[in-house]
């Protein structure tokens, strides 16, 4: 086996919020093979990591084996008609793939630019942005059953996708370890999502009236890049909260009370921007020794040096609370609290 497992491992480089904490044991996989054998002989719990992008850990020390995902590999499987289809090793970076269909002018996923983490937790979010989810050009996924050690298959709707939802955020969470995922993107003929956010902004200021899959990507990264926080800068994991649905009665009555609330319509009613109900509450810039929420953007919690991951959950706690308190809406994390 090439991997080697580590112990007493410190976790810190590895979640983007910069959180100090420790692993039992530690390994990681850049083979199928080595992770069967990893699997077979292990005894601890385990806890498969990706980027460590939407991670929080909350406490100290973790009594598990932590398996870092490094599984790589790009193949093309079709090409017919307008549409590639191509399947990626789910240990492959999100961002660094985008760059990489952009380059072959493959569409589909340049809104989804500039979004931390891997191939392979990809699914698990559903993530999306500006107008496209990767259940829109998902076609299926392969992963090892962590209880037979078998290799099954999943269709996007096996998938069972939602907002920021998969069935392996629900039903099947934690019993599979996803090997490589099949994507089916545009190589002629692009469908443009313009519409969402500032990308018309942008492309209006860069005099752009015709663009490219390029443009776009281009455009959402300069948007994303002026709201969020690098978190080789300043500890964060992006976006802390999903935006909540409510029903549309729900909304109009909010409205009343706060016509500046931001919200847009759904097929269940109206999602509302919790950006806004946080910064509504009070949050934006808030900061709490060194954790704190983010001055541009309050969707953003933030670790500015040395924070410990249970203060950051405590903070994510109170403003729930406040938003509760004041528009009677709950706000869900989008981050994984461990």
């Amino acid at each position: 086996m090439k991997s080697r497992i580590k112990y007493k491992f410190s976790l810190k480089k590895y979640n983007t919020f910069g959180i100090e904490a420790q692993c039992a044991a530690f390994i990681n996989i850049k083979s199928i093979d080595d992770l069967i054998q990893v699997l077979k002989n292990n005894k601890l719990p385990i806890q498969i990591m990706g980027g460590g992008s939407n991670i929080l850990f909350t406490q100290e020390h973790y009594d598990r084996l932590f398996i870092k995902n490094d599984l790589k590999g790009i193949q093309i499987h079709e090409v017919s008609g307008e549409y590639v289809e191509v399947s990626i090793g789910s240990g492959e970076k999100w961002h660094e793939f985008v760059e990489y269909a952009v380059k072959n002018n493959w569409g589909g996923i340049e809104n989804l630019s500039l979004i931390p983490g891997t191939m392979g937790a990809s699914p698990i979010q559903n993530i999306g942005a500006y107008g496209v989810e990767l259940k829109d050009v998902f076609v299926k996924l392969e992963a090892i059953n962590l209880k037979t050690l078998e290799i099954e298959t999943f269709t996007n709707a096996d998938c069972q996708f939602g907002y920021r939802d998969s069935i392996f955020k629900t039903a099947l969470k934690g019993q599979y370890f996803i090997t490589k995922i099949y994507l089916k993107l545009l190589i002629a003929n692009h469908v443009l999502h313009t519409d969402y956010g500032d990308i018309q902004k942008v492309l209006k200021e860069k005099a752009i009236e015709n663009p490219t899959i390029q443009d776009i990507s281009t455009a959402v990264i300069q948007i994303r890049q002026s709201k969020l926080p690098d978190p080789s800068v300043i500890g964060n994991a992006g976006s802390f909260f999903k935006n909540p649905e409510i029903s549309t009665a729900h909304f109009q009555h909010l409205k009343e009370k706060f016509p500046n609330i931001v919200g847009y319509p759904t097929a269940a009613g109206m999602k509302v921007a919790a950006g806004w109900l946080i910064e509504q509450c009070g949050w934006k810039g808030k900061r709490l020794g060194d954790i704190g929420v983010h001055e541009r953007q309050a969707l953003v919690l933030v670790n500015y040096g040395n924070g410990h991951g249970a203060d950051i959950q405590e903070l994510a706690e109170r403003i729930q609370a406040s938003v509760v308190e004041r528009f009677e809406i709950q706000l869900v994390a989008e981050v994984n609290m461990l």
